[in-house]
């Protein structure tokens, strides 16, 4: 039989991204698909405003970091943005966020925490407080080799 020509081939196949050998990802990165898919309300509404600003961050949803998924993550700033609803005041999930935290903050990023009830009732202000932290310069910290601070500027 002769291999198919030109588009022709099987059709399902290609629907589910191929007929070739299954790639192999970390597990992380299905369940960062699927939370993509099942974001909550105030997540969607800070998506929104984060993917428009015109600050010139670029932000990823649902982005995997180690074992974690960070709610949006901006690598420019290595700036991790959890939303944390009433979920994360029960059971085990302080302690849960607790050691998220410091397996981020020890891999180099930033964390900033907010009440998804902030983000209900002023998504633009919380974006826009988002944006004003990252364009902040004492936010940014000073490249090592880089020059020193001018006089008055020292941190």
């Amino acid at each position: 039989m002769n291999p198919p020509r030109d588009g022709e081939g099987d059709r399902d196949a290609q629907r589910r991204g191929g007929g070739g050998a299954p790639q192999a990802r970390r597990p992380e990165t299905y369940t960062a698909r699927k939370l993509r898919r099942d974001m909550s309300l105030p997540e969607v509404l800070l998506w929104q405003r984060l993917r428009g600003q015109a600050t010139g961050l670029k932000f990823r949803r649902q982005h995997p970091i180690g074992n974690y998924i960070a709610d949006f993550y901006c690598s420019s700033l290595k700036l991790v943005v959890e939303v944390d609803g009433e979920g994360h005041n029960r059971g085990f999930a302080p302690e849960h966020d607790l050691r998220r935290d410091r397996f981020m903050e020890e891999n180099g990023y930033k964390v900033l925490r907010l009440a998804a009830s902030e983000i209900l009732k002023d998504a633009d202000m919380v974006a826009a407080s988002i944006g004003a932290l990252a364009a902040s310069p004492l936010h940014h910290q000073p490249e090592a080799g880089g020059p020193p601070p001018r006089a008055g500027e020292e941190c």
